[in-house]
Formats: structure tokens, sequence, C-alpha cells
């Protein structure tokens, strides 16, 4: 895994956009099509930002899947994953090949048999992702399952990660948030070729820590990425503030004034 840090939330943006459009160009290029996964969450404001904005990218080549979705929460929701893609990438593009969106307003059981067939079909060019403040990778709390081969799971949502949704203000109420979701596997993240984290801010820091540092372990899930061939970690300067001397030492650092 390479990592590269920022000086701000922006340009770390800036640069993971502009990366994952370079890879979406290069399979449609390869291929004729581009399957990409795309995240949500605060993580990842600025660089969809980026990548909505990217020049000469043929969108109706790219098939589009996302890492998760609560259960029994409306799509008119804040919190909606469906919603937030919906605002903040597909109504600003061109029309997609295909946009699977996680319905968590079905039967889940069915829902991730749909998507996980989908799925199959679809080998993933590049996913972006992000790391959530318990470590999580999509919904898979710690300590996350690294063996199930199901495409989509069913997921208890640990407190840590209610407390985070709250904290970003997609909830009033840790009450509010709901106990189940929907969440692409650990697996299925890393069939993924190429896989584009972006993970800014100081509340993020001892996940970033966690990740570079630990063993690799359940117990902390984004640790696993460290495995994967074509991964790349981008944060930013309050990300990395508790990171030890040695792990800084074999960062590159990218600053933009």
């Amino acid at each position: 895994m390479n990592t590269c840090i920022y000086n701000t939330p922006l340009a770390l943006g800036e640069a993971a956009g502009e990366a994952t459009a370079q890879l979406i160009r290069d399979a449609i290029a390869s291929n004729g099509f581009a399957n990409i996964i795309l995240a949500t969450g605060t993580s990842q404001f600025e660089t969809l930002k980026e990548l909505v904005v990217a020049k000469d990218i043929q969108w109706d080549k790219v098939v589009m899947f996302h890492l998760d979705e609560y259960i029994a929460l409306p799509i008119t929701h804040p919190a909606s994953f469906r919603k937030y893609l919906q605002e903040r990438f597909l109504s600003k593009i061109s029309q997609l090949k295909n946009a699977w969106l996680i319905n968590g307003e079905t039967d889940a059981l069915q829902e991730c048999k749909r998507l996980g067939d989908l799925i199959q079909k679809h080998p993933i060019d590049v996913a972006l992702i992000g790391i959530g403040e318990n470590g999580h990778l999509a919904f898979n709390d710690p300590p996350a399952d690294f063996q199930t081969e199901e495409p989509y799971i069913i997921v208890e949502l640990d407190d840590a990660c209610k407390k985070q949704q709250m904290g970003e203000g997609w909830f009033a109420s840790i009450d509010e948030v709901p106990q189940r979701a929907i969440s692409m596997s650990i697996k299925q993240i890393l069939k993924s070729k190429h896989i584009i984290c972006s993970v800014p801010g100081a509340r993020k820091a001892i996940a970033v820590k966690d990740t570079l540092e630990k063993e690799i372990s359940n117990l902390y899930p984004s640790t696993i990425l460290r495995s994967h061939n074509n991964c790349t970690l981008y944060i930013d300067e309050n990300a990395a503030t508790i990171l030890n001397a040695a792990t800084k030492e074999k960062i590159k650092w990218i600053r933009n004034n």
C-alpha cells in the first residue's frame, strides 16, 4: 500500500479524484468499459467533487456499485447513502451505463443476493473507499469478517460506528442510527484492481495510525488494505498527527501552496 499526505482535505480530494478519473479512463481504453465502487460519508466530499468535473470520461461506459446502506432507512432521509450518491454524484454527471444502488428498504437477504450476483459479473477496476473512526471498511466493524466469500452481507453496527454517524451530523442522536446495514464484504472490496482510500481529518488520526502501524487483524479492519498491491491511502496532515516517526519517514508528503 502506498500512502500520500496532503496539507489540506481539498488537496487530498483533488489528487484522489484525479487518480480515480485516470484509472477509469485507462479501464475504458483497455476494456471498453469500467466498473467502479463508490463510498459515501464526509471523507468522500472533496474526492467526489473532483471526480464529477473530470474531463474525458465516457460515463455511459461505466457501471457503478457502492459500499453500503442502512437497512429500513428511507431514501428521503438525509443519511441515506442512495440519496447522498444521487445528489453528489449521479445528478452531476451524464448517464451511467448502470448504477446499482443498494436498496435497504426491501428484503435485505434478497438484496444481498441480487447485488452479489451483479457484482460477480462486473470485476471492479477501481474502488473509492474510506476508513471509519473504528477502523471499519464499509460497515465491516471490528471484529470484521475477513473470511466470508459473500459479496454483500448484513451487519450489526457497533456503538463506535453509530457515534461517528451522529458526530458527522447525519443523525440527531445515537438512538436514531439504524441497528443494521447491508455492507460490501472485506473480500469483495479487496477484489478491486485498484483501491483509492481517502481519509481526511483529525477525527480519523487514530484509525490512520492503526491502519499503518498495527498488525493486520480483523480487530483493526483497515489494516487489511496493506495486503492489497494497488491500494493508495490519501490522508491530510490532520489525519497524520499521531503517526510515529518511522511511519512518517516512509510516506510521501505532498504540500500544495
